[in-house]
């Protein structure tokens, strides 16, 4: 293990690759080394990305079934002078995955957080859509019952360009209900295997990739990013 610096009674977020390892920073590489704690959400998938970068360091499980039990002995630990380094299996921590809680906590606390520049799978599809970028709203995954036809009613109106995010399982249905609420002709863009050796963005009508992934299976996670209301180009 490296020495450890100065580093103490601090929270770093640190981002992880969301497909190809060689977008881990350095820098994100060096606080995982000197961190006391690595908090994982999966720790088999980020034991896979410690390995890989020959990182030996005390590792604990931190996702969203158990946060709410973790985050006060955490804070206590950073309060008292460990430095902890927050992870999630994939991206930025708290961007559709756990982090929220603890980064919250930790605030309220007036313990030191910062997080780390890194990838986030949203950022590239967004880019990537050809749709206006300068004003734009994430809403992560839909409600997936409870408030699905209220938030897909609202989205109908909304005039910034949308981003959404979906598992292979659901894409068709989800394309298939913008498509019913916001009609056919409203233009989209999906990427999916961001930076992995298949990545793909496929753009279109809402109807065109209804198409495309009936005749093509849906395969990895899903980024959708669909053009606001009245900005279709």
């Amino acid at each position: 293990m490296a020495e450890k610096s100065n580093l103490s009674g601090k929270l770093y977020i640190v981002p992880t690759p969301v497909g190809n390892l060689e977008d881990m920073t350095f820098r994100a590489v060096r606080i995982l080394k000197e961190a006391d704690l690595i908090l994982a959400e999966d720790t088999r998938t980020t034991s896979f990305l410690l390995k890989h970068f020959e990182i030996q360091n005390l590792m604990q499980s931190h996702h969203k079934f158990n946060e709410h039990q973790t985050v006060e002995g955490i804070t206590a630990r950073i309060q008292a002078g460990e430095t902890v380094a927050l992870v999630s299996d994939a991206g930025t921590p708290g961007i559709s995955d756990p982090g929220f809680l603890l980064s919250r906590e930790c605030a309220k606390q007036g313990v030191d957080v910062e997080c780390l520049p890194g990838a986030t799978a949203f950022v590239p599809a967004l880019v990537d859509s050809g749709l206006p970028i300068d004003r734009f709203c994430f809403e992560g995954f839909l409600p997936l019952k409870k408030g699905r036809q209220t938030k897909l009613k609202g989205l109908a109106e909304e005039t910034r360009t949308m981003v959404i995010y979906e598992s292979p399982f659901r894409v068709l249905k989800t394309l298939t209900q913008l498509a019913e609420y916001m009609g056919n002709d409203r233009l989209a863009s999906i990427s999916r295997e961001i930076s992995k050796l298949y990545e793909e963005t496929v753009r279109g009508t809402l109807q065109e990739l209804i198409s495309h992934f009936s005749v093509n299976e849906p395969k990895g996670e899903f980024v959708i990013i669909i053009s606001g209301r009245n900005s279709n180009l």
